[in-house]
């Protein structure tokens, strides 16, 4: 039986585009020298090789950055990320070809002994980052809406079809909502960020939602999209469109205001990070891993709840000890205040909490020296 315990964290978010291809495997890429100078945040050192990573697509502004700045301090490695998406990174690592993983998804417990094999050590999730969840909209006329967890679950459940539906409109007396058909937009692939999405209505709206969490998108109808950005496209492309994406890549669509308790709230980094003062660490994991339960159905003033906590996934211990320490090195980094702030610049975060940094580094320490 899983347990839990009670955790005080805070939040980073992320966003954008990147294309990198993740080449190589953790076997196949090369390392210089083992310095971990650089480890702890971009103030350079001896290191030098290749790393590969793959995952998360809600991660990819936030890599960016913080690719940048650990290259920047690091010119002899390279880090390669390809944001196929949060199945296809834990897939890819699982499996050897990745020295690391981006994932909007905890480890599940079958990944986790997987994952152990692989590695020869356990493999461990630390959270880099709390993105919010936007509910986003293409709907002409219309640039804000307020909906509850119940009306949210019924369009994406394609129970509510019209955009003047009454239950939409009892929230929204100002609003001209036409009568027009909506087309809700989900992932296509294995996402974390429909797995984050789904938990959030199973548990904030459970008499309309009755599907469990999962990365596949479990209703059929509606339109398909393949990672955040197609996401967004296919929602801006449209007039009724309705989808769900990472709040920092929302740009110029209607972002809709969540109630919560008696208060319909927008999303924020603060009000993302204020959901986990709620929330509990998942125990029963590996020493070291930081999976958290998020508390999804809070009624708190001022909180956010559609949030995706996205992980950086490793092992332990490396069959190359250098790449080990290009991987160490690398999410130090990541979880450093110079890489935090790196996040907060580039996709809109709120820093790692100070304790949630140290838990994050005392994980990466565990990586054989």
């Amino acid at each position: 039986m899983t347990l839990h315990r009670p955790i005080r964290l805070a939040a980073v978010t992320v966003a954008g585009a990147i294309a990198l291809a993740a080449c190589g495997s953790s076997s196949g890429t090369s390392g210089g020298s083992s310095d971990t100078s650089g480890a702890s945040g971009a103030s350079g050192g001896a290191l030098s090789g290749t790393l590969a990573g793959a995952g998360s697509s809600a991660q990819t502004a936030a890599m960016q950055s913080w690719i940048a700045g650990f290259q920047s301090a690091n010119p002899d490695v390279t880090v390669n990320y390809d944001p196929v998406g949060s199945g296809g990174g834990r897939e890819q690592f699982i499996a050897g070809g990745t020295d690391f993983a981006g994932s909007d998804a905890y480890m599940s417990d079958d990944e986790l002994a997987k994952a152990k094999d692989r590695c020869g050590s356990e493999a461990v999730d630390i959270p880099t980052y709390i993105s919010p969840i936007a509910v986003v909209f293409n709907l002409q006329g219309v640039d804000s809406l307020n909906l509850t967890p119940d009306t949210v679950a019924g369009i994406f459940h394609q129970d509510i079809k019209k955009w003047n539906d009454p239950a939409i409109a009892a929230d929204n007396p100002d609003a001209q909502l036409p009568d027009l058909a909506i087309t809700p937009v989900n992932r296509s692939d294995p996402s974390g960020t429909t797995k984050n999405f789904t938990d959030y209505l199973s548990k904030a709206a459970p008499n309309v939602w009755t599907d469990a969490a999962s990365e596949d998108w479990p209703v059929s109808g509606g339109e398909a999209a393949n990672g955040t950005s197609g996401v967004i496209q296919a929602v801006g492309a449209g007039d009724g469109t309705v989808g769900y994406a990472d709040a920092s890549q929302a740009g110029q669509l209607g972002v809709a205001s969540i109630k919560v308790g008696n208060d319909f709230v927008k999303y924020s980094p603060e009000a993302a990070a204020a959901v986990l003062e709620a929330s509990t660490a998942v125990t029963g994991r590996p020493a070291g891993d930081l999976a958290i339960d998020v508390a999804r159905d809070t009624t708190q003033s001022g909180v956010y709840p559609i949030v995706l906590v996205s992980y950086e996934i490793f092992c332990t211990k490396y069959s190359d000890a250098t790449q080990g320490q290009l991987v160490k090195a690398f999410l130090s980094y990541i979880i450093s205040s110079e890489g935090q702030q790196a996040a907060a610049s580039a996709a809109g975060s709120a820093p790692l909490t100070s304790t949630l940094s140290e838990q994050a580094q005392s994980s990466i320490d565990m990586i054989s020296k």
